[in-house]
């Protein structure tokens, strides 16, 4: 037995949603929605009627293609209302009808030595300053505890905390950010991400 997609839709009483064909071999008037992608190494994608796509990876290491690669480019021009995407390393991406991305990946890196030392270095610093009202210290030490905690399970941590910690450290919202640590720290980070 075969049911109908629009049976859901008839029976509450609205339009149905699935695109009709005029005649066989002709495009719908839904037509759009599509994705051309010259590489692909990881991530969703969907096109067209109901579009979803979730991306709910876990990747350890660089998410980068490697160095001397040939990609090949996307379509000139993507369909109507599509998305044209030369590589795609993970994420998540949706055209046409109804589309939806989620990307909820979680991007693993392995923690350098360099990395675990730096931070080290600035935990043992973060006590000899002297301590006022908003100074953004609370929020580097939770940063660190994270990461430091992440790195003690498994050698490997999250690149948005990563990024976080190297954007207080360099946004002069915190005293930590003037310490000679917190530059090796960033130096660290930015190396690992690139």
């Amino acid at each position: 037995m075969t049911t109908d997609p629009n049976d859901r839709e008839r029976a509450r009483g609205e339009e149905p949603m699935t695109p009709e064909v005029a005649e066989e071999g002709a495009p719908s008037a839904d037509t759009g929605g599509g994705v051309s992608i010259g590489r692909m190494t990881g991530g969703a994608v969907a096109g067209g009627y109901r579009a979803t796509a979730e991306d709910r990876s876990e990747r350890v290491g660089s998410w980068e293609v490697p160095a001397g690669t040939d990609v090949p480019p996307p379509f000139a021009s993507p369909p109507s209302s599509g998305v044209g995407i030369g590589t795609m390393a993970g994420g998540a991406v949706a055209a046409g009808r109804e589309a939806k991305a989620v990307d909820a990946s979680r991007r693993m890196l392995s923690a350098s030595p360099e990395l675990v030392g730096s931070l080290e270095v600035l935990r043992s610093q973060l006590p000899l300053l002297v301590r006022t009202q908003d100074d953004g210290i609370d929020e580097v030490v939770g940063q660190l505890a994270a990461i430091e905690g992440q790195i003690a399970n498994g050698g490997q941590t999250e690149r948005h905390r990563l990024e976080r910690l190297r954007t207080l450290l360099t946004g002069g919202g915190t005293v930590a950010g003037g310490l000679a640590s917190a530059l090796a720290v960033v130096q660290s980070i930015t190396q690992m991400l690139g």
